[in-house]
């Protein structure tokens, strides 16, 4: 597969640049990050710099954000925008499909499409009243626009994102949305997903990599980590280093908690 990100490195001129992303240890001491493989995931705790890799992909990339404004021109990524201009940047080849989703985009969209769908109903009735006693011929010419788009809408997300629960609604997203030869970066997508649904997210990005997908996904499942053939980097210690599946710290405890839940409980509960 001829992947559309290939590596990230830090260029010479981010030495002099101050304030947040710069400050980050993670920035500072960044190492080319080479993207082999068509799923690549990022780990780490909380604050590791997970997210800000991935948001200054986003901005570079020009991918636009679910549920908002494209990266390149989102007011909350304005500090991130500054780090692209700082990196050297392997392409081999650029794309407009994809997008990044960070978890709390998602009700942003969500209320897009709700508001789009009753506004598409909202104007269907009012041809209907409109063109009342007029052919039948003249009253679907009027309406067909808004009846395309709402059957659009339904083809794509059933009767809305609205009536499913939160977690079927943000996978049937990733099913809409999804494009063979697209760039998507994902951060922490298994958040509403259960472990039924998080398996299924395997199934669909593995399907979509047979279709030139590239995947970049940061992430605290043990689940989705397990995709087989992916580059796991762990952002840790200030650095960022490609490790195996195993050893990875999320899915040891996971492991460990699994097999003695009351010996990590007993500590916890004890008065």
């Amino acid at each position: 597969m001829n992947l559309l990100l290939k590596e990230i490195s830090l260029a010479p001129s981010a030495a002099g640049e101050q304030g947040f992303p710069f400050h980050l240890p993670i920035v500072q001491k960044l190492q080319p990050l080479r993207f082999s493989s068509p799923v690549t995931f990022f780990v780490g705790e909380n604050g590791s710099g997970k997210s800000t890799i991935l948001e200054t992909i986003a901005c570079a990339a020009n991918l636009p954000t679910v549920g908002g404004e494209p990266a390149a021109t989102d007011p909350t990524l304005a500090d991130v925008r500054r780090l692209v201009q700082h990196l050297k940047w392997v392409w081999s080849k650029r794309t407009h499909r994809g997008f990044f989703m960070r978890s709390e985009d998602f009700f942003n969209f969500a209320r897009r499409v709700n508001m789009l769908r009753a506004e598409m109903e909202s104007e269907i009735n009012r041809v209907e009243h409109e063109y009342r006693g007029r052919s039948t011929q003249a009253r679907n010419l009027a309406r067909m626009a808004f009846s395309g788009q709402l059957h659009e809408l339904r083809q794509r997300y059933g009767d809305g994102l609205d009536a499913q629960s939160h977690g079927e609604s943000y996978f049937k997203l990733f099913q809409a949305r999804f494009q063979p030869g697209g760039l998507y970066l994902l951060d922490e997508p298994e958040a509403p997903l259960s472990p039924t649904r998080q398996l299924a997210l395997i199934a669909l990005l593995h399907s979509m990599v047979a279709r030139d997908a590239q995947f970049i996904i940061a992430t605290h499942s043990p689940i989705l980590l397990a995709y087989p053939g992916a580059v796991i980097y762990r952002f840790d210690d200030e650095s960022i280093q490609q490790a195996e599946y195993d050893t990875i710290e999320h899915v040891a405890l996971t492991r460990d908690f699994l097999n003695d839940p009351q010996a990590f409980l007993r500590p916890l509960l004890e008065e």
